[in-house]
């Protein structure tokens, strides 16, 4: 790693430590991610959100969430698949989905293999670990998300509302808008404090969590254009101690 990005990186801890949440412009995460590697394979790792399954568990009945899910362990020696499992998160973290194992579609393997989740992982490591030392070994969670909109139905990227999700460090990472509106990000504090709010607009526009300190949310989107298809493709990687 260059002494730019080592400098880059520091800063980034110091500023987590400080504030328990970060926002990254695209072109800033972009940056950090092609320092430590090439993107080779990002136009098929965008695609991979147009072939997703709906997700079944949502608890109003609605059709407007695509899903795909995938864990790993990260070492200091590195970070490997582990075999598919469910999700689960007790009723204290999500109140509306929780108490139960949710068996979502795996991350397809050429995506979950591939350069660029790679690289996003070993981005999150490298941010992560460091700001909690007693913990050598992680469990994974990453989660590709789409979330549809239409005219008759908006499109609800956190249902259970403002939440931490049970977990030590989250990265929200924005791959695609497609004619919405609306979406914006807002953190706070446990006491409900709003602590700030932002959209993410751009291909690569981030936000590092630490759970532990902060609750978060985002409001509905909907579409610019009811005649046309409208969504939000984020991928969300979650840490906590394996």
């Amino acid at each position: 790693m260059d002494k730019h990005h080592t400098t880059a990186t520091r800063s980034l801890h110091d500023l987590l430590r400080e504030h328990g949440h970060l926002r990254l412009s695209g072109a800033d995460t972009r940056e950090r991610l092609e320092a430590l590697a090439p993107l080779q394979d990002w136009s098929c790792f965008v695609d991979s959100w147009n072939a997703m399954p709906v997700d079944g568990y949502l608890a109003n009945g609605g059709r407007y969430r695509r899903r795909r899910h995938a864990n790993y362990l990260a070492t200091p020696d590195g970070i490997t698949r582990q075999p598919h499992r469910p999700h689960y998160q007790s009723r204290d973290y999500n109140p509306l989905h929780g108490g139960i194992e949710r068996w979502f579609e795996p991350v397809e393997p050429a995506i979950s293999d591939g350069a660029s989740l790679r690289t996003i992982l070993e981005f999150c490591h490298r941010c992560f670990a460091p700001l909690t030392p007693t913990v050598t070994h992680w469990f994974v969670e990453v989660h590709q998300f789409r979330v549809e909109t239409t005219e008759d139905e908006a499109g609800l990227p956190t249902p259970e509302g403002a939440h931490r999700d049970g977990v030590d460090w989250v990265l929200v990472l924005l791959i695609r808008r497609q004619n919405v509106r609306s979406g914006v990000t807002t953190i706070y504090a446990p006491d409900g404090q709003t602590l700030g709010s932002f959209t993410l607009a751009e291909p690569f526009d981030a936000t590092l969590i630490d759970d532990h300190r902060v609750h978060h949310g985002v409001t509905p989107v909907e579409p610019l254009d009811p005649t046309q298809p409208a969504w939000r493709d984020v991928l969300v990687v979650t840490f906590r101690p394996a």
